[in-house]
């Protein structure tokens, strides 16, 4: 009998070595690799982008229907904040920020979290300032400092959503755009228009300013199909393009 333990105790020895022997070497089964990381996508803006009223904003409905299309993003930026079904809740919505704030911070941002694609929704709080007929031009000169500091990142630029109180400025301001982001193609730049004025009513506004959560579902659609029209903005496919 002490011969049979000694040769079972043997034999267990000798399957533990070899067992040893095929993880060290990596012959043995190694652990599934984790994700490749998501293709970073920056919501920039002010409260809107932010989600006033509604926690998420856009950003809720946006993020679900990516995920449900098979894209791997990662929503990136210096806040955070958004309901469970926000699966990434990163962002750079500032509330009450204007154009020029944003713009005194942009290039910090966009060194920090190198963007491959810029959501950018900026003016409102422009249009009930002191100086409302400027906004073009610190428009254009953000989309400067944006297309200067990362030119391979794709920069979608909105037109604003409606202000019950404002909406004669707003159009005014909205009329500027999209000559605003021709210029900008124009010299060679990843700019492009989004018209999300025309998707959203009074109606889809909860206080005259913000959206409602219908209002915010309207503009993730927007940003949803404007995202499908450039190839690579939220894909892997456009990262060995441009780098990033």
């Amino acid at each position: 009998m002490t011969s049979v333990r000694r040769l079972v105790t043997s034999t267990i020895a000798l399957a533990g070595l070899i067992l040893a022997l095929f993880t060290a070497t990596g012959t043995a089964h190694a652990a599934p690799a984790a994700p490749k990381a998501g293709v970073r996508v920056m919501p920039l803006g002010d409260s809107i982008t932010d989600g006033f009223n509604v926690p998420g904003g856009y950003r809720i409905d946006l993020w679900q229907k990516l995920v449900a299309g098979g894209h791997n993003v990662d929503f990136v930026g210096s806040q955070s904040n958004g309901p469970g079904n926000l699966g990434d809740r990163d962002h750079e919505g500032h509330s009450g920020w204007t154009i020029g704030q944003i713009d005194s911070n942009v290039v910090n941002w966009l060194r920090t979290y190198t963007p491959r694609t810029v959501l950018l929704h900026i003016g409102t709080n422009d249009m009930y300032g002191s100086d409302p007929a400027g906004a073009p031009g610190r428009l254009s000169t953000l989309l400067d400092h944006i297309t200067a500091t990362s030119p391979n990142t794709e920069v979608f630029v909105a037109t604003i959503v409606p202000i019950s109180f404002a909406d004669s400025t707003v159009r005014t301001f909205n009329a500027t755009i999209p000559g605003i982001v021709q210029s900008k193609v124009n010299a060679g730049k990843r700019v492009h228009l989004v018209d999300m004025y025309r998707a959203l009513t009074t109606a889809d506004l909860a206080d005259g300013v913000h959206p409602n959560a219908g209002g915010y579902s309207k503009m993730a659609n927007v940003w949803y199909s404007a995202l499908l029209s450039v190839p690579g903005s939220m894909d892997v496919r456009g990262l060995a393009r441009t780098g990033r």
